[in-house]
């Protein structure tokens, strides 16, 4: 029986991969006839697109009454996001990751208050409707800012030849890419789901550990993806946006919807105690690393991997002897 649940697990997983794969792919070509800013494209577009693994498995935890386990989610995204995401991004890359860009700078603030918002909201052990309110005007108010000045998301792209609608075939390909791209997640995030409460169960283990350290590192596989790809390509100027919005996108709008849906209660933070270290020290480490060098060196790379993996081995021993 276990064999079979890793197995969903790791199927489900691939799924959240080619997925991801299929909706980028088509988002971003849509997004780029549009002339929309690249670091828009990476931030709504391939984040979104990408955050829709944590939507989908937040959704689901919310029908089924454990909508604590899309916290874990979301923190595990987080932290994987922060320390390995963009650690692996710069160590690929042949140059450093730049952030003077204006747009960039302001971002990270955001990045910084999303990641750490959700860990205060639910000291009084839960994350309320209210709450949830408060993580969607977050959510809200960055989208106003983004789009109230034309500067900040438009662009004519220099390598775009020809207009989307003379190539009416491949545009279709892009929706029919998309639409089951998401149909995809869906199915994925079920078996997410399901895997993840058999493992907590068989394991003794709270099910938000279980979404910090399997089902968050599984649903950062676009992101992941993509920043990888854009590195080895050089297009470093779109690896940023599309990091931190992998960041802010699943801890306002998915925290936010899952809440919304079914309020989320703790009845012991505990399990949170070392994640919660690790995300804040690892979000202030990036905010300043962005905005004192304009940009995130291969050494502070190296240390971002570190953290990851100091995170990994600190949660695995707390649980094993705590």
């Amino acid at each position: 029986m276990l064999i079979f649940y890793i197995f969903i697990f790791l199927l489900s997983a691939l799924c959240f991969f080619i997925a991801g794969e299929w909706v980028v792919r088509g988002l971003a070509r849509m997004a780029k006839f549009f002339g929309l800013r690249e670091f828009v494209v990476a931030f709504f577009v391939m984040a979104f697109a990408g955050s829709l693994p944590n939507f989908f498995v937040g959704i689901t935890a919310a029908l089924k009454n454990i909508s604590h386990f899309s916290f874990g989610d979301v923190a595990g995204n987080n932290i994987a996001v922060l320390t390995l995401a963009v650690a692996l991004a710069v160590l690929v890359s042949k140059k450093e990751l730049p952030a003077k860009s204006r747009t960039v700078q302001a971002t990270s603030v955001f990045t910084l208050i999303a990641s750490i918002l959700p860990l205060i909201l639910i000291l009084d052990g839960e994350l309320s409707r209210i709450d949830a309110v408060l993580l969607l005007c977050l959510f809200a108010t960055y989208v106003f800012w983004l789009f109230s000045r034309r500067e900040r998301f438009t662009r004519v792209y220099d390598t775009y030849e020809e207009p989307l609608t003379k190539e009416i075939k491949l545009f279709f390909v892009d929706i029919c890419r998309v639409i089951f791209g998401i149909l995809l997640f869906i199915l994925a995030a079920q078996g997410i789901v399901t895997s993840a409460s058999y493992f907590a169960k068989i394991l003794n283990l709270p099910i938000v550990v279980i979404g910090l350290l399997l089902t968050g590192l599984a649903s950062i596989l676009p992101e992941l993806y993509f920043a990888i790809l854009s590195a080895k390509k050089g297009d470093t100027w779109m690896i940023l946006g599309d990091l931190m919005g992998a960041v802010v996108v699943p801890s306002t709008l998915v925290l936010g919807i899952a809440s919304l849906i079914s309020p989320m209660k703790f009845t012991d933070i505990g399990p949170l105690a070392i994640a919660r270290i690790f995300l804040i020290f690892g979000a202030l480490f990036f905010f300043f690393s962005v905005k004192t060098g304009y940009k995130v060196t291969k050494r502070e790379g190296l240390f971002l991997l570190f953290l990851y993996f100091l995170f990994v081995t600190s949660q695995i021993l707390f649980q094993l002897y705590f």
